[in-house]
């Protein structure tokens, strides 16, 4: 039986839907799980409600926590990576409080712009370690990379480190057809559909219901003012904004309004509370939500592992899908994250791209899907070059190249000239000291 390492464990409701999918596969339910985190008190928790499922769903699975990286990673067939480094205090907070300071409001922070690239930074020395145990521990697992901000991540991997089997997942592909069914009131599995560009910034290139294009509807609704409907996951944040980019752009967006507010410079202004209250914008939402689901993690944690009932439901994650699909050669397609071969010509070789990817004995086979609508092209580009930016300063050990990639993000530069950008980063570098790498820490200022 495979054994499955999951490194950052402590995420305990995340390992739950990752391990609670792979229980529901005969292939993989009497596998081994190794769970590794650095917090021990949150990975006793996991531990217990990784028990719990197995024993609730009668399975030979065999679970073994541990603080120890190599000791999860010995002998892995697969390896999920999920951690936050600095965590939501004090990164997190230092993310959105100090950009405040200079007047750039966020939204979410973890993708692309100034916190994007510092949790970028603090991330990917860490993953850069996962991968060089696996090149001595398990050379031939895959790395199942759920890490933000996932396109610099995945990208640092590959360059570091191309023979690390590595795919990025995510869920916005299947949150947004939840979304657009919920909004055409249809049934999910009735839309077909094409995917197709960078995480969190790729598009819908089809999108139909038994042949019929849903693009005019969708575009209809929208113009009456009977779209967005409330939406399902997250009922403060509006999805005005991937609507009106429809509008604009032609093309419906993978990832949620709020998100994608901060990844262009059209809708978040200073001096523009309009254009904030008119299309719904949620600012300083992550940290509003990180605040949520602490709570709710501790009240979660408090009910599974003190005797209540643990649900073994299936998630719309990928991971477990994609596992039992190596492991019994079964054909599969997800929406994977992996550097561009050519699989989608006309962006950049070596960014990290989002395409429909085969998945069978044979691994990760990602599929060709050319001509892109240039407006499309033209959006993500701004995107990779604050990627390829970030990912060139940590191989290079090239600090100016964190001040270039927030020059160039197109919300950061909307608002913030390049001096004040420049500011902005030193005091981020100096407040993300203790969590840098060294050739990017800046020496904590004296106070007058």
């Amino acid at each position: 039986m495979p054994k499955i390492a999951f490194i950052g464990a402590g995420s305990t409701i995340f390992m739950k839907n990752i391990i609670g999918d792979a229980l529901h596969f005969p292939a993989l339910r009497d596998a081994s799980f190794a769970l590794m985190d650095i917090d021990e008190a949150r990975l006793r928790e996991s531990e217990i409600v990784a028990r719990r499922m197995i024993d609730a769903m009668g399975t030979s699975a065999s679970v073994e926590a541990t603080l120890d990286r190599l000791r999860a990673l010995d002998g892995a067939d697969f390896v999920v990576t999920a951690f936050q480094i600095g965590g939501y205090r004090p990164c997190t907070v230092t993310d959105f409080e100090i950009p405040r300071a200079h007047g750039l409001t966020q939204t979410i922070g973890d993708t692309l712009g100034v916190a994007g690239i510092m949790r970028g930074l603090r991330t990917v020395p860490h993953l850069w370690a996962v991968a060089e145990d696996m090149t001595q521990l398990c050379p031939d697992a895959l790395m199942l990379q759920y890490v933000n901000p996932m396109a610099i991540n995945t990208w640092a991997l590959g360059e570091r480190f191309p023979n690390v089997r590595t795919v990025g997942l995510c869920h916005s592909v299947q949150n947004t057809v939840e979304e657009i069914a919920h909004d055409l009131d249809l049934q999910q599995d009735a839309i077909d559909y094409k995917v197709a560009g960078i995480n969190h910034v790729a598009f819908f290139l089809r999108l139909e219901h038994k042949g019929r294009d849903l693009y005019p509807e969708l575009a209809a609704g929208y113009r009456a003012g009977r779209l967005p409907k409330p939406p399902l996951h997250h009922a403060r944040c509006p999805n005005t904004v991937r609507y009106e980019v429809m509008e604009h752009l032609g093309y419906f967006c993978t990832e949620s309004s709020e998100h994608l507010a901060e990844y262009v410079p059209w809708f978040i202004k200073r001096g523009r509370d309009d254009l904030i209250e008119q299309f719904g914008i949620p600012l300083d939402e992550y940290p509003k939500r990180c605040e949520e689901q602490i709570a709710d993690w501790r009240a979660q944690a408090v009910r599974l592992t003190g005797g209540g009932p643990v649900d073994v439901n299936k998630s719309h994650e990928f991971a477990a899908d994609l596992m039992n699909a190596i492991v019994t050669d079964a054909p599969l397609m997800i929406y994977g994250n992996v550097q561009n071969k050519g699989q989608l010509p006309d962006l950049p070789m070596g960014a990290v791209v989002e395409t429909p990817c085969l998945v069978d004995g044979n691994g990760i086979q990602p599929t060709t899907v050319a001509e892109l609508p240039p407006q499309l092209t033209a959006l993500m580009r701004t995107q990779i070059n604050v990627q390829e930016l970030t990912v060139r300063a940590l191989l290079d050990e090239n600090v100016e190249h964190v001040y270039h990639a927030a020059m160039m993000d197109p919300h950061t530069a909307a608002e913030l000239d390049l001096r004040q950008i420049r500011a902005l980063v030193d005091d981020l570098l100096e407040a993300h000291a203790d969590w840098l790498p060294r050739w990017a820490a800046r020496p904590k200022r004296k106070s007058a």
